[in-house]
This record gives structure tokens, sequence and C-alpha cells, in this order.
């Protein structure tokens, strides 16, 4: 069966949102690169891994929703999603729209997530 990218990214995001880590880890390759305005860019499993922990430790309450997945290649697909979450010690509101480009290897892990925030 070919490897579907939508399907990936939709089981991907509902680790994220389940805050599922362990679902979350088993998705990168240990050589990924996440790459946004809002974190940088990050090489490698570990990075990224630490970068998601302290993101929902300071924001628990996150509430994401993928308006739509592509497929652009057969091994990346385009989400463009928007997500509301309140800062854990301020209350601030933090209101997010963007899209994420996620490509994945031959075996279906992340190499490479691109975001970009609108």
């Amino acid at each position: 069966m070919p490897f579907d990218p939508v399907a990936a990214v939709h089981r991907f995001h509902a680790a994220i949102n389940g805050l599922d880590f362990a679902t979350i880890e088993a998705f990168f390759a240990e050589d990924a690169v996440y790459g946004s305005i809002k974190v940088g860019a990050l090489e490698g499993r570990p990075a990224i891994l630490q970068a998601f922990r302290s993101y929902f430790d300071t924001y628990p309450d996150q509430v994401a929703l993928d308006e739509s997945v592509e497929a652009v290649s057969p091994m990346a697909a385009r989400a463009v999603w928007s997500l509301n979450a309140t800062h854990s010690k301020t209350g601030e509101a933090l209101v997010r729209h963007g899209e994420e480009t996620i490509t994945f290897d031959d075996a279906g892990r992340i190499i490479r997530v691109d975001v970009t925030d609108y």
C-alpha cells in the first residue's frame, strides 16, 4: 500500500492534540529539521521534542484544528490550521493561523516541518 502523507499528518496532529509525546517522538526521524518563525530552526529529534514539551508546558490547553490537509508530493503534505491556547502563567490568549508542510522519509518518519504563520 502506498504511503499516504495526508493520513500521516492527521495521525501526527491527533498525537499533538492528545499531548501523546511518545507518539510525537516516534513520528520524527533522528535528524529531522523543524523550522518556524516562532521557534527558529530546530535540528534533531531531541531538540524538537524539547521545544514541544516546553510549548505545551506554557500552553497546555491548546485546541488546534486543521482547516485542510493536502498532499503536495508522494511523501509530503501541507496543512492549513488554526489554534487557540492560553498562557499558563499570564492567562494571555494565543490565537494563531498558519500552514505547515511536513515531509516524510521512506519509513514514514518526519524529516522536515516548515511552519508559516499568517
